[in-house]
């Protein structure tokens, strides 16, 4: 089979590139000889058209909302299966067995418990931190606390490591939102699933009993589902590049969780509840649909339309469902915010300037109203995405580690700094 190939003419010289093709998706450009051959690099702000690396985890296509974890849709994850079975197929590529489920829920459920040191660890913030400057100190922290698992060469150790995080994640987490409440810390039970412990171990207080609703629980569990790995958005990107200096993988996830803290990456959702906040009531809708509207204005109504996504993200249709089950599981009514959000959701689905534009409301829309009307704080919200991101990122770090190809990430750039001058004393400046 003849590979196909490409020339890239840059002045009088000319290089024959390969052309590779993936299982699905466009075809790539395999640029690694340019410089050598032309001395020229590529300009790529953002790296839309790059790929950075190989991968059999994740899959997107944006143009037709498709969304594939090791060739399974999404729709068919969140609907069938929970999350920790979503958590075994993106580490070892295949859904479990009935036996090797049973073993894998096993093994992270025994390990959720934290070293006690690490109560000590949160009491050095202060109770008014953001629990995601927490969440930053405190998994870059486990590095220190679990000295057997760092060695990345070591491949049992790296799995070691990945058990730990996806496991451990959840009971940090809570950590933070009960440290931000001023609540006592609630320790993990060994007879709950995962959300179900979440859950408990967030809203749980010693003078009473708490009691697990299913239907919150699974909700929970399928907003895990959806946020486990999104392909190489800037927080994986950041986990594999941090990853690539050979750093310990406590230290890469917590880079990773740094990354998602931006408003513009795992914020959304925050964001999101935020400007319907502002908005206050259904009445005032027209007045921002309007600004939204109008070139002239920057004000963006958030939650709509996705970077990738150009039609609508599959992500936020079972995100709708989920919220709808919800709503209608509390009972919430006569909430101003929730009111604003449905009325928003209708305009957004119906008005032509919208579905022109494809600005169909995204995941953050949904889940920010639904973790809301759940009881937690919209600082909370990234923390959320973080404990369901943990697995995507360590899949995508595993994967790196293991491919002979994988380098040290340096990107190159476009300098227009001075060129060389002469140093001048400070008399003759």
């Amino acid at each position: 089979m003849s590979a196909k190939t490409g020339t890239i003419k840059i002045g009088d010289k000319s290089v024959e590139m390969p052309v590779r093709s993936g299982t699905i998706g466009p075809d790539v450009v395999d640029i690694g000889k340019l410089y050598g051959a032309t001395g020229a690099f590529t300009y790529d702000p953002g790296f839309l058209s790059t790929a950075a690396c190989e991968s059999k985890i994740t899959y997107i296509d944006g143009d037709e909302g498709v969304l594939l974890h090791r060739g399974y849709a999404i729709e068919e994850l969140a609907g069938q299966g929970d999350f920790l079975e979503t958590c075994y197929l993106l580490l070892y590529g295949e859904l479990p067995t009935a036996a090797q489920k049973s073993d894998f829920d096993y093994r992270v459920t025994r390990h959720t418990m934290v070293h006690d040191q690490m109560t000590r660890f949160y009491q050095g913030f202060r109770r008014d931190a953001h629990p995601m400057a927490v969440m930053v100190g405190a998994v870059g922290a486990l590095a220190a606390f679990y000295h057997d698992s760092t060695d990345i060469t070591d491949p049992t150790q790296r799995m070691i490591a990945s058990m730990r995080m996806i496991a451990k994640m959840p009971t940090l987490a809570a950590m933070a939102y009960k440290y931000n409440v001023g609540q006592p810390f609630v320790y993990p039970k060994n007879d709950l699933d995962y959300a179900s412990n979440f859950l408990r171990m967030c809203f749980a207080v010693p003078c009473e009993e708490y009691r697990i609703n299913p239907v919150i629980a699974r909700a929970l569990d399928r907003i895990f589902i959806l946020h486990a790995d999104h392909e190489q958005n800037a927080s994986t990107s950041t986990v594999r590049l941090a990853g690539s200096t050979g750093a310990n993988p406590f230290a890469c996830i917590a880079a990773g969780i740094a990354a998602l803290w931006g408003p513009a990456h795992g914020g959304a959702n925050e964001i999101c509840l935020q400007m319907l906040a502002e908005i206050g009531t259904v009445d005032r809708i027209p007045q921002f649909i309007a600004r939204a509207k109008d070139k002239n204005d920057p004000f963006k109504l958030m939650g709509f339309g996705h970077r990738v996504y150009k039609n609508f993200d599959p992500r936020a249709k079972i995100m709708h469902q989920t919220c709808h089950e919800v709503l209608k599981e509390l009972g919430i009514k006569d909430d101003p915010l929730l009111d604003v959000a449905m009325e928003l959701e209708k305009i957004a689905l119906n008005d032509e300037y919208f579905i022109e534009r494809k600005l169909y409301p995204n995941v953050d829309f949904y889940s920010g109203i639904t973790l809301k009307a759940m009881g937690f704080p919209t600082s909370m919200f990234t923390v959320l995405f973080a404990v369901a991101r943990t697995v995507g990122w360590i899949a995508q770090w595993k994967e790196m580690i293991e491919d002979p190809n994988q380098k040290i990430g340096r990107p190159r750039q476009l300098y227009t700094g001075s060129p060389r001058r002469d140093y001048l004393q400070p008399d003759k400046r």
